[in-house]
């Protein structure tokens, strides 16, 4: 789950969307009670939305990417292309480290990059049977989208991706919203989470302790195996007959230095991660569900996550019918 910094990779000079640098939208609120309160034009195209979340009892950023072609007057929708960012990072991975805003220029798709928390795991916590915030999966699944559809013409056709905990976020969403996103890609995702869990091994919820001191890890799903229904429910591998119908890729190093370069020894965490990755991929074949999966020679970095999205990106925006 854990990300390590590369120069930045983004590309990009389109005309600016807005000329304020900061617009009041006090007024924009989805039905639940969630509002943008304030919007911030970054970069062309690039806008940043700070979100007023009951689920989050806060205020979270999400970025967006928006088409060139897009105007707040449109009478019509846009296809979404939801990218979740890993474990240790925030919602501005993908613009700083890979070119996705000139991968995405001509396509007509709007990019929605929402923060996910340094260990959120794309899920509304458990907080020992109390519940309450942290409830990312609220937040993205019902508050942001009913924001995007009324407010930014979010259309209906969606796909997601995402690399490390927000690959595991990507399938998450898919499995646990049926019909919601027509396709779903992984990379480096931790996408079996109870992967060589043997009962009474309290190492399984290493991450978010790891990547986040202090926190205690049982806050998320519990324990393996007093709460294992709910461990179950947010892990991929047991969902993968739910993504039936969704148009699946998912991508994985070996934990070697490959073509891209990397540390001259295994990393144990996309090693890790490879290993989640075939084990999912076993069990989508196994009930006969397609996808598409690529191993190689990789670590767990953004050169091999930017290499990921441009081997994906035909597929998702086929998906969208915008191929």
């Amino acid at each position: 789950m854990l990300r390590r910094s590369t120069p930045a990779a983004w590309l990009g000079a389109f005309a600016l969307l807005t000329p304020a640098p900061l617009v009041d939208r006090s007024t924009t609120a989805a039905a639940d009670g969630a509002r943008v309160v304030a919007e911030t034009s970054v970069a062309s195209r690039t806008v940043d939305l700070t979100i007023d979340s009951p689920a989050m009892d806060g205020t979270q950023k999400v970025r967006l990417l928006l088409p060139s072609s897009w105007s707040k007057d449109a009478r019509r929708t846009w296809p979404t292309l939801w990218l979740l960012h890993g474990g240790v990072d925030d919602y501005t991975a993908w613009t700083r480290d890979t070119d996705v805003a000139r991968l995405t220029a001509r396509s007509g798709v709007m990019v929605v990059m929402p923060n996910g928390g340094r260990c959120g795991n794309y899920s509304n916590w458990w907080n020992y049977g109390r519940g309450g915030s942290p409830q990312w999966e609220t937040f993205h699944m019902t508050e942001l989208r009913t924001i995007l559809e009324s407010d930014y013409h979010a259309g209906r056709d969606r796909v997601v991706a995402g690399n490390s905990m927000g690959g595991l976020g990507a399938m998450l969403y898919a499995a646990r919203f049926p019909g919601v996103f027509r396709a779903a890609a992984a990379f480096s995702g931790y996408v079996d989470t109870l992967h060589g869990h043997e009962p009474g091994d309290d190492s399984t919820g290493w991450g978010p302790s790891f990547a986040c001191p202090g926190t205690d890890w049982r806050r998320v799903w519990g324990d393996p195996d007093d709460q294992a229904a709910i461990w179950r429910a947010h892990n991929p591998t047991d969902l993968a007959a739910r993504l039936r119908g969704v148009r699946l890729w998912v991508a994985s190093g070996n934990g070697r230095a490959g073509s891209l370069g990397g540390m001259p020894f295994t990393d144990p965490v996309e090693a890790a991660a490879d290993d989640n990755a075939h084990a999912f991929v076993d069990r989508l074949r196994d009930l006969g569900v397609p996808v598409t999966a690529r191993f190689f020679d990789g670590q767990h970095d953004w050169p091999y996550w930017q290499r990921d999205l441009h081997e994906a990106y035909p597929m998702l925006t086929d998906a969208l019918g915008i191929g």
